[in-house]
């Protein structure tokens, strides 16, 4: 029996993504958890403060659709390299913006590069990894995200802490600067429909640069996912606060180590198996953990917690794209890309807002459990989804 040979996945290009893209991620979520009490210190009030994570959102919605339709006919490498500059520069204002409305404004363009530079990256690794490959592949990818999303916050705290602002931003722009050069020494492949395609082939829509239909329902899911989970990544640090428990950051370090043992067993069983038992599974995990985070009074329970968040969503995100991808045309896969992360910009950024009003009447720990319940509704879509298609195959041979 002949055996089947891998096609290589570590290819320069590859490495050389991940590593740009992990240094993207940490220039900018190091910001994270700090511009709000900048914000509030050059007099900001709280609804100021609230615009400062809406308009953002709102900017990288909005630049998605423009650049997955650019996606269809242009080269990578330009594309990359304009986002991760867009990014740098705008890093480079904050410091500048000692007016509220401005600092706003900064906010809102800094989300439109965002929504530019995570739709491209994510697509130029897509290119460069081989379609039988696609899960490990994505998955390893979506590790620059997590760690860049785990580390960061809590470097840019300690930042702000025992230094200037000013001091946060030039580090910031200093780990940006890496990032462009590293994006700029990649070796990017495009797809051939891709090359073969020009503008005057195409006919812009906003709405059919934003959804790509063969995608949708992996999409759709994720917006449920993203949704339970928006309301850790809100209230994580205030919940700790409430509990008295003073290593918060245990949750987020066990997170990370568990995220990263596991991405590559999922991504080989999403290549083996297919994506539905591996959503079904890690969302499941994601529950479990979610209960445990909300009856933690003691830093083991919180690293418990973070332990099965890593096991869970750790690998659920990037299965979740990956599933988005592979049923998406080459030549679709830059829209794709941008409708699955405004799909999660839109669950956390709607959670954020749903719970955030819901804080003002319950516990934390109560809106963790509420929110779980939003896991479930991610796990009745999956098993929605594979009756449906049974019943179209069977539909087929009748």
């Amino acid at each position: 029996m002949e055996q089947k040979v891998k096609e290589a996945l570590w290819s320069k290009s590859f490495i050389l993504l991940m590593l740009g893209n992990l240094f993207i991620f940490m220039s900018f979520q190091m910001l994270i958890p700090t511009l709000p009490p900048y914000i509030k210190s050059i007099g900001a009030s709280g609804f100021e403060i609230g615009l400062v994570t809406s308009l953002f959102s709102i900017g990288a919605i909005l630049s998605r659709p423009f650049i997955g339709y650019m996606l269809e006919y242009r080269k990578r490498k330009s594309l990359v390299i304009v986002g991760a500059v867009s990014l740098l520069a705008i890093t480079f204002t904050y410091p500048l913006s000692q007016i509220v409305v401005v600092f706003l404004a900064f906010r809102f363009l800094h989300g439109l590069a965002w929504g530019w530079s995570t739709t491209v990256n994510g697509t130029a690794a897509v290119d460069v990894v081989p379609n039988s490959r696609l899960g490990e592949g994505m998955g390893y990818f979506g590790l620059s995200v997590t760690l860049g999303m785990i580390i960061a916050p809590s470097l840019g705290i300690y930042l702000y802490q025992v230094t200037t602002f000013d001091n946060l931003i030039y580090i910031s722009g200093i780990l940006g600067v890496i990032a462009v050069v590293l994006l700029t020494i990649v070796n990017y492949s495009t797809p051939e429909a891709v090359k073969n395609t020009k503008k005057s082939d195409l006919t812009f829509t906003y709405l059919g640069s934003l959804v790509e239909k063969s995608g949708w329902y992996p999409a759709f899911i994720t917006i449920m996912a993203t949704f339970g989970y928006g309301s850790i990544i809100t209230f994580i640090v205030i919940f700790g606060e409430e509990r008295g428990i003073d290593q918060i950051f245990l949750f987020y370090l066990s997170n990370a180590i568990m995220a990263s043992l596991a991405r590559p067993f999922a991504g080989k069983w999403f290549d083996e198996r297919g994506p539905k038992g591996l959503v079904l599974l890690c969302t499941m995990i994601t529950f479990i953990g979610m209960w445990v985070l909300s009856f933690a009074h003691s830093n083991l329970l919180i690293v418990i917690a973070g332990v099965l968040f890593g096991l869970g969503f750790g690998s659920l995100l990037p299965t979740l794209q990956s599933w988005t991808l592979s049923i998406t045309p080459t030549n679709r896969r830059g829209v794709a890309n941008g409708m699955f992360y405004s799909s999660i910009d839109l669950g956390i950024g709607l959670s954020g807002l749903v719970f955030g009003v819901l804080a003002q009447f319950l516990e934390i720990a109560t809106l963790f459990q509420i929110s779980s319940i939003f896991l479930l509704f991610t796990v009745a879509l999956t098993l929605l989804e594979g009756r449906n298609k049974r019943l179209r195959e069977h539909q087929a041979v009748s």
